[in-house]
């Protein structure tokens, strides 16, 4: 970032480069304003660098593994009172973009914070995306980097095809790359980094079987 800054001041023409920057950013703050008030909850939408994103209908193999992680997730996270699970529709407002995660995770300290009629929400301590076609350049590349820049200190990305998860953390607080990702598959457990407690076989995530049985295995904890 400073060698960008540097090489704008080192330009015979900063000033005109500057207040162009600056004239963008003051375009980009309007239509983002404009896109909070534009979306509703029947539309899912994101801002990202300056863009609605729309997405489309995804398919059942999308939303079934949403749900299957959403109800563990939450269940678990609830009795054990370790925060607040949101899915979908819950809008992530960082620094320069706006994201509706497929799953986001708060620790009740966090949550403990936000009011019942609050629509924007701070960076969450933990985000699942669920890979699509649509989505998938993305969650491995723009949201990714946006995330570990804002403190997001576990992130999965879940292929519902292949069947496999992306596991990226931060190692330290003040780190804003993740480190090189760890890949799951069936047949392994997968243990989150922020949710105390919270291991699962990779299976829960596409079968219902698998699923119940990992809910009673960490409620039996």
């Amino acid at each position: 970032m400073f060698d960008y800054a540097q090489k704008i001041l080192d330009s015979p023409d900063a000033p005109q480069q500057i207040e162009r920057l600056y004239q963008t950013l003051q375009d980009e703050k309007q239509r983002r304003h404009d896109f909070r008030e534009w979306i509703t909850p029947n539309i899912k939408a994101e801002f990202i660098n300056g863009e609605v994103v729309l997405h489309s209908p995804v398919k059942r193999r999308h939303w079934k593994t949403t749900d299957f992680l959403s109800s563990i997730l939450s269940i678990y996270t609830r009795i054990k009172k370790l925060g607040t699970v949101g899915t979908e529709k819950v809008m992530v407002a960082l620094m320069r973009n706006d994201y509706e995660p497929d799953l986001v995770f708060y620790t009740k300290e966090k949550a403990d914070k936000f009011t019942d009629d609050q629509l924007l929400f701070p960076a969450p301590d933990f985000i699942v995306e669920i890979l699509s076609k649509g989505t998938a350049s993305n969650d491995k590349g723009i949201k990714k980097a946006d995330y570990a820049a804002h403190g997001v200190r576990e992130y999965w990305i879940v292929d519902p095809t292949r069947q496999r998860v992306e596991q990226y953390v931060l190692l330290l607080p003040t780190d804003k790359q993740y480190t090189p990702p760890k890949t799951f598959a069936i047949g392994d457990d997968i243990e989150s980094r922020v949710i105390e407690g919270f291991t699962i076989p990779v299976e829960a995530l596409f079968d219902e079987q698998a699923n119940i049985e990992a809910l009673q295995n960490l409620l039996a904890q």
